[in-house]
């Protein structure tokens, strides 16, 4: 069990009144974390920090920006194992899952380094004679960041890298599943060598998650809310942002399709959903959530990807190397369990795994999913994954756009001209033709549409959320007025 503290204008600190929470080991109940419980006082002090900080910060060069930005990449990459170890303890999370967040994590840094040089402007043709009209891109002020549990390194750091690199300062929640593994993301930053109030983070007990976001968001000085999380809770933060009259970016729960055409290489296929479908135990917003597979090599397609789920490793992290390692909590065994039955009480087919009584769950297909099933349409976040058989193209793209989700999506088939125009007709943010369905690279545009968000994190498009555009003149000849 390890101990953390908050950090608030560079000081680690507990909760003003000394409360504390537990994050306990979701396969022994062991106690993994213990965090301060913050008061919305300790929030509100959190984003006093960041908005002193902000002058200083927002005026340091580009290059001095980048500087520290690659100082923390290097630092992140020097602590996977202890990344792993704490991911382990807190979320059952394997080995191989923590290395890759780690890695990922670094190229964001890395990323938002390389871009503090690109954050410009344009000059724009005007009808005033001598005027230069120019339009600038300036920091916005405080960024809240609220970051989830499923890859709390990436999506910890995606909540701070960008914004810091565009000269705003931070206020990080952590999550309450998983406050180690985002404390020791903010101890590496400290090593880098952030000046104080630059990044500031807190953590809450569950009960009083409502009441410390709101607060943050309410501070006249935050300018910007990023949250990564599910839609239900994503819709509670867009309205509160909405009160306040603050911009968002949201990124929310999928559903994410990946359609097997009748002409597509079924290794590849069955390769890219394994990994799309079971990377994490599936409980990746991208997850691989709804195979549609043509009807014309929906049997060998099946065989196969049968074949590669049983072969997938299963147990418990901290004892060695293994594919799928425990998920979050019983809530989640639970869950996956009731649509594994409600699925065969329907007419589905188990074809590998089947309900768990741990949460060491199997990676798990059901065949012969329809609409009348409740996995069909629900997220199942976890290693439970529906196959749904189609006839042609139009079938498979109505079965994909067929939910209130559009995160991730792929498309197999041989035919590149094929395969792009169905990827046109799909309603989400991101596809991936011959590709799995869980990619992410920081330069890239991410985030949804639908019940899966608004907004984008990452390269320009990142940029252009975590600045103001202001258009700014200068009259370098006299002007006329008309009176």
């Amino acid at each position: 069990m390890q101990s953390i503290s908050m950090l608030i204008n560079g000081a680690a600190v507990q909760a003003s009144n000394g409360a504390t929470f537990e994050r306990r080991n979701p396969l022994d109940g062991e106690v993994a974390t213990r965090a301060p419980a913050a008061t919305v006082a300790d929030a509100v002090a959190a984003a006093d920090a960041a908005a002193a900080a902000f002058p200083a910060w927002s005026a340091l060069g580009p290059s001095e920006r980048r500087a520290l930005l690659m100082k923390a990449a290097h630092a992140l990459e020097a602590r996977s194992e202890a990344f792993a170890a704490v991911m382990a303890a807190e979320t059952g999370a394997s080995a191989m899952w923590a290395g890759f967040n780690v890695h990922l994590a670094a190229g964001g840094l890395m990323e938002a380094a390389a871009l503090t040089t690109q954050i410009g402007g344009e000059l724009i043709p005007s009808d005033v004679p001598g005027s230069l009209a120019m339009g600038v891109r300036q920091p916005a002020g405080v960024v809240l960041g609220i970051a989830p549990w499923n890859a709390p390194v990436i999506l910890a750091v995606r909540a701070i890298a960008l914004p810091l690199a565009c000269g705003n300062t931070v206020v990080l929640k952590g999550s309450e599943i998983c406050p180690g593994t985002h404390g020791l993301i903010i101890e590496v930053l400290q090593e880098a060598g952030l000046p104080k109030g630059v990044v500031n983070f807190v953590t809450n007990a569950p009960a009083d998650a409502g009441a410390v976001v709101e607060a943050l968001i309410a501070h006249p000085k935050v300018r910007r809310v990023n949250f990564t999380g599910s839609t239900h809770v994503g819709k509670i933060i867009a309205a509160t942002c909405a009160r306040y009259l603050k911009p968002s970016v949201l990124e929310l729960g999928g559903k994410a399709p990946l359609i097997v055409l009748d002409d597509a290489d079924l290794d590849a296929a069955v390769n890219a959903a394994a990994f799309g479908a079971f990377a994490n135990s599936g409980q990746i917003c991208m997850s691989t959530e709804r195979i549609i597979a043509d009807e014309r090599i929906a049997d060998q397609f099946v065989a196969k990807l049968a074949r590669k789920a049983r072969g997938l490793p299963l147990g418990d992290p901290r004892k060695g190397p293994v594919v799928l390692g425990s998920v979050v909590d019983m809530s989640t065994v639970e869950r996956c369990n009731a649509l594994i039955d409600d699925a065969l009480a329907k007419g589905a087919t188990l074809v590998c795994g089947g309900k768990a009584e741990s949460t060491l769950m199997p990676a798990t297909l059901l065949d012969h999913v329809t609409p009348a099933m409740r996995i069909y349409g629900d997220e199942s976040f976890g290693p439970v994954k529906g196959i749904v058989r189609v006839n042609g193209e139009d079938e498979a793209v109505a079965c994909a756009n067929d939910n209130e989700y559009g995160l991730s999506s792929a498309v197999f088939s041989r035919d590149i001209a094929r395969a792009m125009n169905i990827a046109r007709r799909i309603e989400s943010g991101i596809c991936h033709v011959n590709g799995p369905t869980v990619h992410d690279e920081a330069q890239m545009p991410f985030g949804g549409v639908k019940g899966s968000g608004f907004g984008r994190f990452g390269g320009q498009a990142g940029i252009a959320e975590f600045t103001d555009l202001r258009w700014i003149t200068v009259q370098t000849t006299p002007r006329h007025y008309p009176f």
